[in-house]
């Protein structure tokens, strides 16, 4: 069977199930709470909807930390939501997709009570077991989380790897009976009808022989030595031909670190891996800088398009929310929301819409630490302080970082809680659902949700803004970034000032009949040739008649 290319065309809207909508006033999202609102989701235009991790955990980690691949999460409810949830998807053309974490489990996880119990258990090589140096660890590698990737383990005198918490033992899929466990785990969730997999982490799962030491002096987020290796490929080509060639399901990698051109060996259609994986270094600008848009995109689009797809997005669960940190919250939070909106959903490639970001969800600004429940970043924050970091600094660094900003409860209405639940819910609500919710926003014809409802439906409706070639447009500009979608039948260009100020900019060798089909003021000049003047935040979007 050859998949088809069906993910080109869709859009997918991420949902944080613990914070999407409670249903029975436990204070945390559920399954029944997704189904009650599946028919806001289809309004909005979305084919997939992405869950994340809902599989049996102790949360350590928000259910990146499975302890049971084949049960539910009891927050999220039983197996029989999670049947109900995927027949009532399908009753509205409604795709799922699966987050799903295959580089680590939980501790406990049967397979890692069974694999720490003794040195000859037949499970201790289900994980990666290393004698310390001496006092010190097996090698120098870091966690995300913690400060080395190595945790001693008393009873039986031997360190266990792990990438991230130490309550997250990394899986050694360099045994061949883990890759069957993990092989026959998706094949059972493809068969209860799962349509995607995302996959937490991939780029993790193939370590280098020997596990040599990180190269020195090792820079942040760069452990270049065991992450994107030439074993992970080799694990993701015998999945896809061992399960993924099987079903017609669309896949998107977690792979932080590659470049335009390494993506190459993950996506190329040849080579039989993944549709896409997410890459991030448009997320961590200082600020927002269309020449750097331009080029970085441009760069993706070159390197991709010939056998590869791409994956668009701004915002997830583990990132600060991009309309706070890229764009403007304060004094143009509608139209710089309606910008980014524009960008993620005319760009080559699928978009993906994180939850809330359709009515311009901002960060929160907790009062006290304790308000927060990430553990990761407070983490992070407790150890600079104890490093001797200014605590004012270490502070702002966290409010500016942690991904509690992302988590907290969508804002469904002005009403208590914002809608969410009628417990308390598990984080606190951002004070200003009051203003920013989706009742308001339903009622409010300019609204950023009305708008990210026609720009969907434009999009579905082009197969230029599906599928058509990406060109940037004109020469580099300080403030705009330009392109052109077109295939053999549309041509668009996308006009889009990223930036809080007023700015002149005239379209080069341009001719009449271009009109505008959508922009975020009210009032824009219907013909390319009619203003040259760019508001703040202005975005226009023209096609050739």
């Amino acid at each position: 069977m050859r998949n088809s290319d069906w993910f080109k065309d869709v859009v997918v809207y991420q949902i944080y199930t613990r914070s999407f909508f409670d249903s029975n006033g436990d204070g945390i999202g559920d399954f029944p709470g997704v189904i009650a609102k599946l028919d806001y989701l289809k309004d909005l235009g979305i084919d997939v909807i992405w869950l994340s991790p809902f599989c049996k955990s102790p949360n350590h980690d928000n259910g990146y930390d499975i302890s049971d691949y084949r049960d539910i999460m009891k927050e999220c409810g039983t197996m029989g939501d999670f049947e109900l949830l995927i027949e009532e998807c399908k009753k509205r053309d409604i795709k799922v997709m699966m987050d799903l974490v295959m580089n680590h489990t939980s501790n406990e996880h049967p397979w890692f009570i069974e694999s720490r119990s003794s040195i000859d258990n037949p499970k201790r090589d289900y994980y990666i077991w290393r004698k310390g140096r001496g006092e010190n660890p097996p090698n120098n590698w870091e966690s995300y989380f913690e400060d080395s990737a190595w945790t001693l383990d008393e009873k039986t005198g031997e360190y266990y790897l792990h990438h991230f918490f130490k309550s997250q033992p990394d899986l050694n899929w360099s045994n061949k009976e883990v890759r069957e466990e993990m092989y026959s785990i998706i094949e059972w969730w493809l068969k209860k009808g799962i349509d995607g997999l995302r996959l937490d982490a991939i780029h993790h799962i193939g370590k280098p022989q020997g596990l040599p030491d990180a190269l020195a002096p090792e820079k942040e987020w760069e452990k270049l030595n065991y992450r994107n290796t030439d074993e992970t490929h080799e694990y993701i080509q015998e999945f896809h031909q061992r399960v993924l060639s099987r079903y017609n399901v669309m896949t998107v990698g977690e792979t932080g670190g590659n470049t335009p051109e390494s993506a190459r060996l993950y996506v190329d259609s040849e080579r039989n891996e993944l549709n896409m994986i997410f890459h991030f270094g448009h997320i961590f600008m200082e600020k927002l800088d269309a020449p750097f848009v331009r080029d970085y995109y441009k760069n993706w689009y070159t390197s991709l398009r010939e056998r590869g797809w791409d994956a668009n997005f701004f915002s997830n669960h583990d990132l600060p929310r991009h309309i706070s940190s890229l764009g403007d919250d304060n004094k143009y939070h509608r139209e710089s929301a309606k910008a980014f909106a524009t960008l993620i959903l005319t760009l080559w490639g699928t978009p993906y819409i994180y939850q809330g970001e359709e009515i311009g969800m901002t960060n929160v600004c907790f009062e006290s630490i304790d308000d927060y429940r990430d553990g990761a970043c407070k983490q992070q924050y407790e150890l600079a302080v104890k490093n001797g970091k200014d605590p004012d600094k270490a502070w702002k660094d966290f409010i500016k970082t942690n991904r509690d900003s992302a988590r907290t409860p969508m804002q469904w209405s002005s009403e208590k809680n914002a809608g969410f639940t009628r417990g308390k819910p598990w984080i606190k609500v951002n004070p200003n659902y009051i203003n920013i919710n989706v009742e308001n926003e339903k009622r409010d014809g300019d609204s950023i949700l009305n708008y990210y409802k026609k720009l969907i439906a434009l999009r579905k409706s082009s197969s230029a803004l599906k599928r058509g070639d990406f060109k940037p447009y004109g020469s580099h500009h300080p403030k705009i970034f330009a392109f052109n979608r077109e295939d053999k039948n549309e041509n668009f260009l996308i006009l889009l000032n990223l930036s809080g100020d007023m700015v002149e900019y005239r379209a080069e060798d341009i001719e009449q009949g271009w009109e505008l089909a959508i922009g975020n003021y009210n009032n824009q000049p219907q013909s390319l040739l009619e203003d040259n003047i760019f508001k703040p935040w202005e975005v226009r979007v023209y096609i050739d008649v």
